[in-house]
């Protein structure tokens, strides 16, 4: 291993590998330092989402959506199998063997990019150097020409509901149960404790969700979330707004929680309870005194649009930088950086980046909201159109949901994309595209769409816009 490279990226999970690989194509010396250490006490590359995050999790969701489908929905499309029986070593067999799949291939493209992948901790010292610790506790100091910090992000923790990782568990715990609790409580109902509550809702649990915020998912298109919220609440998520946490403890092998809302304080006896309320930047003993890099008051490293930090030939991307926590956006910063790196051109564009809740039905949005464009004050239209209206939503028993445009009046420009219903994180792409070229609703309408196909929602959406849907009656 040598002890200089071109770039040393500090971090393996989805804004760090990518900046390494992109560093190796441009033929640049790179190294990728990572410190995941998995429960079995195994390291691995990845980071986060694919090891307790991103990937683990859609594989129970896919998982869990099938078991509740064959157990409520295939009797309706005319198929009988008898008692449905859950194994739940063998979910969690194939999650766990998925991951592992993917984070082995991590390590195989890095080293067909030509980069070096390093387990340990890296800590940045001044002037460019990289001190390593490997897992064994031997140290060795790197020297860099350029350090790309992506350490990522960590759950953040509850005073009122102290982790013990058995009875008061995080998201990377809520996937690893190896049974079904009878009755869950989740604290926090946003991305991850939807699409937690959902997988094992599905499983039998007695799910409930408490969210101190009065509305159910505030960054998204209040018209979405009203309507995803009352599927949630047909498939049986008990999801209490208003209500804020004020002590959780562990009593014998259950969880005794109290809440608080508009109506007093109340009681809630849970065999688990997740904490997911989101997650803060990750830089423990990451930076060395004198390094020169900055953190805001939230402990985010300080960059600039293309992700420099105050020190030189320093940068950092993903969750320990500004913007959503999302591993596509940290992936793309990632590139960009290794392309400036290497003198060629590299941007991220912030104002059209998806995202997507996993949920049945799932929520998909890129752009602005209806609020959102309502309090800039620009003239705007809307055009929705619902799954019930499409006849391959109703052919796969998925006829939940809408899909919704917001436009410029002046000069029709798509200005968000909302989406919650079947694949909604699939169609969304066609929006994301629509707007990196800044199309208008007109450029939508007079793009052929397949039929049948979920993707005519969003066609008929963007006819709606200006009452000229096929469809759906215009309103």
């Amino acid at each position: 291993m040598s002890d200089s490279y071109d770039v040393i990226v500090i971090g393996a999970g989805p804004a760090g590998y990518p900046a390494a690989i992109r560093a190796g194509q441009n033929k640049l010396t790179v190294a990728c330092v990572d410190e995941w250490k998995n429960t079995d006490g195994t390291y691995a590359f990845g980071g986060t989402c694919l090891n307790a995050g991103c990937i683990p999790s859609k594989a129970l969701l896919e998982s869990t959506e099938l078991y509740h489908r064959a157990k409520y929905e295939f009797a309706q499309h005319g198929i009988k199998i008898g008692d449905i029986k859950l194994d739940l070593a063998q979910m969690q067999k194939r999650r766990a063997t998925i991951v592992k799949t993917m984070t082995n291939g991590i390590a195989s493209l890095l080293k067909a990019a030509g980069a070096v992948g390093i387990q340990g901790h890296g800590r940045l010292l001044p002037g460019n150097s990289v001190q390593v610790t490997a897992p064994d506790g031997s140290q060795k100091t790197l020297q860099a020409k350029h350090v790309v910090l992506a350490s990522g992000s960590t759950p953040i923790r509850l005073a009122a509901a102290p982790h013990d990782g058995k009875y008061i568990v995080d998201s990377w715990n809520a996937l690893e149960f190896d049974a079904v609790p009878g009755r869950l409580g989740v604290i926090g109902a946003g991305v991850i404790g939807l699409e937690l509550g959902s997988v094992w809702s599905r499983l039998g649990s007695e799910v409930t969700i408490l969210e101190a915020l009065p509305d159910l998912l505030p960054m998204v298109d209040q018209t979405i979330a009203r309507e995803a919220q009352r599927h949630f609440k047909k498939q049986g998520l008990d999801i209490k707004l208003g209500a804020k946490v004020t002590r959780a403890a562990v009593s014998g092998s259950l969880v005794d929680v109290v809440y608080s809302n508009a109506q007093g304080e109340h009681a809630l006896q849970v065999d688990k309870l997740i904490v997911a309320v989101g997650r803060r930047p990750f830089t423990q003993d990451l930076l060395a005194e004198g390094t020169g890099v900055e953190l805001d008051a939230r402990g985010f490293i300080q960059v600039d649009e293309h992700c420099r930090t105050a020190a030189a030939n320093v940068w950092a991307v993903g969750d320990v930088v500004r913007g959503p926590m999302l591993a596509h956006k940290g992936k793309e910063e990632g590139i960009m950086v290794a392309d400036l790196i290497a003198g060629r051109y590299g941007e991220v564009n912030y104002k059209v980046i998806p995202s997507v809740i996993y949920t049945a039905p799932e929520i998909a949005w890129v752009g602005l909201t209806e609020e959102q464009v309502k309090a800039s004050g620009r003239p705007y239209k809307v055009g929705a159109f619902p799954f019930a209206a499409s006849g391959r939503a109703r052919a796969m028993e998925a006829a939940q949901g809408m899909a919704k445009i917001v436009a410029a009046t002046d000069d029709d420009e798509i200005l968000g994309v909302h989406i919650v219903g079947p694949l909604a994180g699939e169609l969304i792409a066609e929006a994301v595209l629509a707007m990196e070229y800044s199309a208008s609703t007109e450029d939508l309408q007079r793009t052929i769409h397949a039929h049948p196909t979920l993707s005519e929602a969003v066609h008929e959406a963007a006819l709606a816009a200006d009452k000229r849907a096929i469809d759906a009656i215009n309103r």
